[in-house]
């Protein structure tokens, strides 16, 4: 197909300067695509729902919700995961790069940016998202209303995954979900049968098992990496939970092959 009868791919873009929106726009050039604009995360984050964009350009640092909470609610959403998020930040550490790419974006451009590079980079992703979406089956249905998850849920149980070696408090995965403690936490119990805390245990303990299975790791690295402070509190943690030392589950783990 001729690209003059191609239609024009729909991308957003989402961040709080209206001057930064505008710049982008008219550098990518309004006839290649088709805008929409948001000029924070929560409206961003409904306009993707609302729209579902061919791509999305997310500015990082935004008041009201960052770009990072906005990418982790696209990714725990069923009707958004799909969308790729490249990530616009004048944070240039590579710590920043990684946190964005970890929580579900395909790119990560620094600013100031070449409009060049920033339009290839976007020829590419929404190239790979065309081929992939043909090869995707067709969606399930969804499920009945009872047995939906909320998207902060779906999207704090990834939180809690991604740090167990370093959990936040409570209120703190609320905000990296959108959300506030008074709201999360009931409607986490709620859904999941577990306090979030109660689920954060319980996630340790089946990735400690895991770690314990399939590496070699020492006792003291399997702590850290699961969030206790010290062997001997996961020690105890873990023969409380499973009725066995860490050292004696992974004896047994190995008699098991």
């Amino acid at each position: 197909m001729h690209d003059f009868l191609r239609p024009r791919k729909h991308i957003l873009i989402i961040d709080d300067s209206n001057f930064e929106q505008c710049l982008l726009m008219e550098a990518l050039g309004r006839r290649q695509y088709h805008f929409d604009s948001a000029r924070s995360g929560s409206q961003g984050y409904e306009l993707a729902q609302a729209g579902v964009p061919d791509l999305i350009l997310l500015d990082v640092r935004m008041p009201d919700m960052d770009g990072l909470t906005v990418c982790r609610l696209l990714k725990a959403n069923a009707a958004t995961h799909h969308i790729p998020v490249i990530f616009l930040s004048g944070a240039t550490e590579a710590h920043e790069r990684t946190k964005g790419l970890t929580v579900g974006g395909v790119d990560y451009v620094t600013k100031p940016y070449s409009v060049a590079e920033l339009s290839a980079r976007m020829q590419i992703h929404l190239t790979l998202a065309e081929r992939l979406d043909q090869r995707r089956a067709p969606a399930a249905p969804p499920p009945p209303p009872a047995a939906q998850e909320d998207v902060r849920v779906t999207a704090a149980k990834r939180f809690i995954r991604e740090s167990l070696a370093d959990l936040p408090p409570v209120a703190e995965i609320a905000r990296q979900v959108g959300s506030y403690r008074e709201k999360l936490s009931p409607m986490f119990r709620e859904q999941t049968g577990m306090s979030i805390a109660e689920f954060a245990r319980s996630t340790r303990l089946e990735r400690a098992r895991s770690l314990l299975e399939t590496t070699e790791l020492d006792i003291q690295e399997i702590a850290m990496l699961t969030g206790y402070n010290n062997g001997g509190n996961f020690a105890t943690a873990f023969k409380t939970a499973m009725g066995m030392t860490p050292k004696e589950y992974r004896q047994h783990a190995a008699c098991s092959f």
